[in-house]
């Protein structure tokens, strides 16, 4: 076998899991390759959201003092969206609880900067390359085939995103279906600094996270966000690409009508658009998780459908899979064993840690989405709103003989067939979120 180009480890893909596996490699003093296809690290990414301080600092345990961040987050808002009203919910970190403290990012500068601490660690990171391929010796996988050269090594770890063409060619995971993934369209729109701590209720370095429902969503397996940057926001949404198809609408359309709902409109007023993109989103979740190890490679992050919709976390499941995958790297480079077995331990270590167990307690919940979406996310959330109207209108009208006509509606709107069928999806979700 040729000894050119040959290393420890190759890591595949130059987003959080890849950079969190090929650091933790580094560190320990053993050789390994990241291979990046985009000019840097970040370059192809459009993510708009946050990133998590805790599990960050398990990786780079001092960040928050050089990193690009633009806000912390300390305002949660959960909006209810009807078609022209709402109703939310406002929750405020305790600033000084470093735990539950996020930051809000552009990943195109976030993961350059991961990459650039990786390298000053002892990766070696190769950009503008594309993996076409895996390189097979009796079945073990041994390295990988770029469009100019190849490269070898004991162990390769997968971190190539929610589309990993070379998971699938190894046989690690199956053709994702459209009920599994989301396309994810975002607009950043730059906002006077002043303007968006007013309309957020923000002071200057404080962040917001707006999680919503509903809207132009009403119905469809969809959820909005908005997050806070230093002087712009980053608005979008996700959906399904199976509603998308049945219901023949494309997602800027969506997004163009949630930014003119009378709630969202007011909060990005007078800003000038900066950026659109559009990319995808594992929603499959614990079920569809492909196979994590095979002998001589891994999985990690989105390659792995490793994102808890629950709770909006992707990025430190994504750097806890890599840093997990990279301590099992070291494990078998010490015991000179690059076979399924001795990988076996990475899913022992996910196992193990918060990572699986929360996505596998969230194991149900796009099974009750996926066939109860037009009721909790359409039917609820308006009927939610209709409640609070009647509730805070001061009228002539009884109070009881409200609460009655209220509860009789709900029972005239949807026959108890339906009524039972969402009861019991509701029941199944709590059940396994609980037991």
């Amino acid at each position: 076998m040729r000894t050119e180009n040959r290393t420890e480890v190759i890591v595949v893909g130059g987003g959080p899991a890849g950079i969190a596996c090929a650091v933790t490699i580094a560190r320990a003093g053993r050789e390994v390759i990241l291979i990046e296809r985009g000019s840097f690290s970040g370059s192809k990414n459009v993510f708009g959201g946050a990133i998590y301080a805790k599990p960050t600092r398990e990786i780079f345990p001092d960040f928050e003092k050089t990193a690009p961040l633009e806000r912390k987050n300390v305002i949660h808002k959960y909006a209810l969206l009807g078609d022209e009203d709402a109703t939310e919910i406002s929750y405020r970190n305790n600033e000084d609880d470093n735990d539950a403290v996020s930051y809000s990012v552009f990943r195109s500068k976030f993961d350059r900067w991961m990459a650039d601490e990786a390298e000053k660690e002892g990766v070696i990171l190769i950009t503008e390359t594309v993996v076409e391929d895996l390189i097979l010796d009796d079945g073990r996988v041994v390295g990988v085939k770029t469009e100019l050269e190849e490269y070898y090594a004991n162990i390769v770890v997968l971190a190539d995103g929610v589309n990993s063409l070379l998971a699938k060619k190894v046989g690690l995971r199956n053709n994702i279906s459209p009920y599994d993934v989301a396309i994810s369209v975002k607009e950043v729109i730059k906002l006077d600094k002043d303007k968006i701590n007013d309309r957020f209720h923000l002071r200057d370095d404080e962040g917001c996270v707006y999680q919503l429902f509903g809207g132009s969503m009403l119905g469809m397996l969809g959820l909005g966000f908005i997050y806070t940057n230093k002087d712009s926001v980053s608005i979008g949404l996700g959906v399904t690409l199976n509603e998308l198809v049945e219901n023949k609408i494309k997602p800027y359309e969506l997004l163009d009508k949630l930014k003119q709902h009378p709630s969202i409109a007011p909060l990005i007023k007078d800003g000038e658009l900066l950026e659109y993109s559009a990319h995808l989103i594992p929603e499959g979740g614990y079920k569809c998780m492909p196979d994590l190890f095979a002998d001589g490679v891994m999985i990690a992050g989105d390659a792995a459908m490793m994102v808890n919709n629950m709770h909006w976390e992707g990025t430190n499941l994504a750097m806890m899979s890599g840093k997990f995958a990279g301590e099992t790297a070291l494990h078998a480079l010490l015991e000179k064993d690059y076979t399924a077995e001795t990988l076996s331990h990475y899913q022992e270590r996910l196992e193990q840690s918060f990572v699986l167990k929360d996505l596998k307690t969230y194991k149900d919940l796009m099974d009750v989405m996926h066939s109860r979406s037009a009721s909790f996310l359409g039917y609820f959330p308006q009927k939610i709103n209709e409640f609070f109207k009647m509730f805070t209108t001061v009228d002539s009208i009884p109070k009881k003989e409200k609460y009655r006509g209220f509860i009789k509606s709900i029972f005239n709107d949807r026959n108890p067939l339906e009524l039972f069928k969402d009861g019991g999806n509701l029941f199944k979700l709590l059940w396994g979120i609980l037991k």
